[in-house]
């Protein structure tokens, strides 16, 4: 039922294969953009898939520069060039045959950066998200189905944290943290969870009156039982919702960190990053705020649209 009303909406079906696209890029990075090969044959030994296998006879080899001798065979990604490559000789070059969105200022290829951006910005959107809803579905559970002085405190907590401005607080951590892509993930996941908690929690107290949860408790199931066997899976509707767009928000929030040079420590490629470069160049150097900037509105738009196209799907009400 749900997946045909989804199927219905003709903004939230063309979203999601995008979604399921940029998913696929992020999965197959080392197939599509870097200098080593995918299939090597190198002094009679053949290789495969060195490019994610560390084979140790190939290291020390830089295949930036190393060129196939005699009976020697090289299979590379499509863009052969790795995201943190410079080449001062090609800094800023415009879109072209051999470069196809350009370079930086370094001479990295843009593409191959993009590409690799693209595995940064869903890893910390769906870790991050799965953080918060790991963190507010526990909280939200616990509140939801004891209720009382359990609720009232949990509900004091939630307003504590809503009191302080997101990003503000995300930053005021960060600031303290060692550069890292997952130190952004875990600071992004514990300062999103409240939504969720209050989605489960409403949930929870609707269902825990429910014939199937006192038929539960009457044949002397634990409360954690009845709670994540029972409740919990008829909970997921709204959580599901929220959890996409909260991969937007997460991936729009790392976007501004690294804007801002607090997100992933260079030279990792992300998208952010690369909009952080172009500030000094976008008189010159259109494709460098084209690109990624296009990248992050897609990708946010799709996940929202996909929020809806859900939203809608399983409260028919809402639509209307």
């Amino acid at each position: 039922m749900v997946a045909r009303q989804f199927r219905k909406n003709r903004l939230a079906v063309p979203a999601l294969g995008m979604i399921l696209f940029l998913f696929a890029v992020a999965l197959a990075a080392p197939f599509l953009a870097g200098e080593t090969p995918v299939y090597l044959v190198k002094d009679g030994q053949r290789y495969l898939f060195p490019n994610v296998i560390k084979y140790g006879s190939l290291r020390g080899v830089d295949f930036s520069e190393w060129q196939p001798g005699p009976g020697d065979y090289a299979l590379r990604p499509p863009i052969p060039y790795a995201p943190e490559r410079s080449n001062l000789r090609d800094r800023l070059q415009g879109p072209s045959s051999r470069h196809l969105l350009g370079t930086d200022d370094r001479g990295r290829d843009v593409l191959s950066r993009m590409i690799w951006g693209t595995r940064i910005s869903m890893s910390v959107g769906f870790i991050a998200v799965g953080i918060a809803i790991a963190i507010g579905m526990a909280v939200g559970a616990i509140a939801g189905y004891y209720g009382g002085m359990a609720d009232l405190a949990v509900q004091r907590i939630i307003e504590i944290v809503m009191c302080f401005p997101t990003f503000i607080l995300i930053l005021s951590l960060i600031a303290f943290l060692p550069p890292s892509i997952y130190n952004i993930m875990v600071v992004i996941g514990i300062t999103g969870w409240t939504g969720v908690a209050r989605l489960v929690r409403g949930e929870f107290m609707r269902l825990r009156e429910s014939d199937f949860a006192t038929a539960a408790r009457a044949t002397g199931l634990s409360d954690a039982r009845i709670m994540f066997r029972h409740l919990l899976p008829n909970a997921l509707s709204p959580v599901l919702v929220s959890a996409t767009f909260g991969v937007a928000g997460a991936i729009l929030t790392e976007s501004a960190l690294s804007f801002l040079g607090f997100g992933v420590p260079p030279p990792t490629a992300s998208w952010g990053e690369l909009l952080s470069q172009s500030q000094r160049f976008v008189d010159r150097a259109w494709w460098l705020v084209t690109f990624p900037g296009l990248a992050i509105f897609i990708t946010v738009t799709a996940f929202n649209l996909v929020g809806e196209g859900l939203r809608d799907a399983m409260d028919p009400r809402l639509k209307q």
